[in-house]
């Protein structure tokens, strides 16, 4: 499934049904451009959550503040349009596809 990018005007209308992946990064974070790749073939590998990237930066400050988003990489798991579940730092991507068939259960 193709990654879609989001901003603060944009982001809720990525969340609103199913399972839904959100990467907060950031292109000066050398953590997040190691991630960037793993999250891409994740997304690539299942049809059962929708991958969003969403870079802080200048523009973008709202929705980071409203998660409550403290450092980067993190990435938020929403479920219907409600947060479920957030994980900061470096995984694999193994480590997401379970955690993906975590969500589903």
């Amino acid at each position: 499934m193709a990654i879609t990018h989001a901003n603060d005007a944009t982001i809720d209308t990525f969340i609103g049904d199913g399972i839904t992946l959100v990467d907060f990064w950031a292109s000066w974070c050398g953590p997040c451009r190691m991630f960037g790749p793993i999250f891409e073939s994740a997304s690539e590998k299942t049809s059962d959550a929708k991958f969003v990237k969403f870079e802080i930066d200048e523009a973008n400050r709202r929705t980071p503040a409203k998660y409550g988003i403290r450092s980067i990489p993190s990435v938020l798991a929403f479920k219907n349009g409600e947060l479920v579940e957030a994980r900061t730092g470096l995984m694999d991507e193994e480590t997401v596809l379970s955690w993906i068939q975590e969500l589903k259960g």
